[in-house]
């Protein structure tokens, strides 16, 4: 971290907080007048900046608080942290990251780990909740330690706790929708193993848009969530005969792209790829990747009150809080290539 220079950056600190510079000023200068929570935002601004707080303002962790995702290495989850982490840090707590590399630690080893080192509670991003083979008695053993938790991705109805899910179901409607609208009458749906929660959601949403859409057929291909996963299975769904390919992740819309111009096609002049999750990188993908991109910072602020709700002995309803997601079309999707 850098020392804050003298005004220099107030106008950056404003930006990011999202206040005029005189609320900036007043709050570096230890004023009264401004909304306690106008301050957090500020304080967390000279956080995420990477300014190093000024000795007054500098106080004591109100608690460590764990954040147990599966990897990094998918878009999606390192930015999901970074809006937990900065909300966490905005109302005076400390994040701690716990990842799962393959070959490394398992989601009970690591929750071990955030427990011994005393934390207040744990977010769980993608976690084993959302798999249905899993064993959801992990979490009531969690519950039993006095350990508050809160959940995002993959409502579990075994698992007694807060959830916060975008709506898979929608996320597929809309896609389906999309293509059709293109004149595309194949479709084929790209989606992780069918014992994932938010998989099963996506193959019931396509299906049900399917049966709504007429002159619209389709087929489901279960992959892994990975590049190589999305190219095999669009592969399969070329076979088939599908024109217009929905994906269950960006990760697999570009395996999916791949597949589709080692046969020779173009994207999408002779195919087209949706997405799901929406990374900042996706605006320059060739082509730009039209996907359904998931309300990440309003479940991360859900999850985050939900948990403080939690800490603070005001129990949240055990129950899924679903966010909407949105349609985002860029250049991987246009007319079928048989279309009038």
């Amino acid at each position: 971290m850098t020392r804050l220079p003298t005004a220099a950056r107030l106008a950056d600190l404003a930006l990011q907080a999202e206040v005029s510079e005189a609320t900036v000023s007043r709050v570096l200068n230890g004023r009264s007048g401004v909304a306690a929570a106008t301050r957090q935002k500020v304080l967390a601004a000279l956080d995420v900046l990477g300014y190093e707080r000024p000795v007054r303002l500098r106080r004591r962790s109100a608690g460590l608080v764990g954040l147990v995702i599966p990897e990094l290495t998918n878009p999606i989850f390192p930015a999901f942290a970074q809006v937990i982490e900065q909300a966490l840090s905005g109302y005076g707590y400390t994040p701690v990251l716990g990842t799962q590399t393959p070959g490394g630690a398992t989601e009970d080893e690591l929750v071990d780990q955030l427990v011994e080192r005393g934390v207040t509670g744990i977010i769980f991003l993608s976690g084993l909740h959302a798999d249905l083979s899993a064993d959801p008695e992990r979490y009531a053993r969690l519950t039993g330690r006095g350990v508050p938790y809160v959940l995002i991705n993959g409502y579990n109805e075994r698992v007694h706790a807060p959830f916060v899910s975008p709506d898979d179901r929608a996320a597929a409607r809309m896609a389906v929708r999309h293509l059709a609208d293109l004149g595309h009458r194949r479709l084929g749906l790209a989606v992780g193993p069918a014992r994932f929660v938010p998989s099963l959601r996506k193959a019931e949403g396509f299906t049900a848009a399917l049966a709504s859409t007429e002159g619209v057929t389709g087929a489901v291909q279960h992959t892994l969530f990975t590049v190589e996963g999305g190219h095999a299975a669009a592969g399969a769904l070329l076979d088939d005969g599908c024109t217009g390919i929905v994906c269950g992740s960006d990760l697999m819309a570009l395996g999916a792209i791949r597949a589709a111009r080692q046969r020779g096609l173009s994207v999408p002049g002779s195919v087209s790829v949706v997405g799901y999750d929406d990374s900042r990188l996706n605006a320059f993908t060739d082509p730009p990747l039209t996907t359904v991109r998931q309300p990440v910072r309003a479940m991360s602020n859900a999850a985050v009150h939900a948990l403080l709700e939690e800490i603070g002995a005001s129990p949240v309803p055990r129950t899924e809080f679903v966010f909407q997601p949105e349609l985002v079309v860029r250049g991987s999707t246009g007319a079928a290539p048989d279309a009038p």
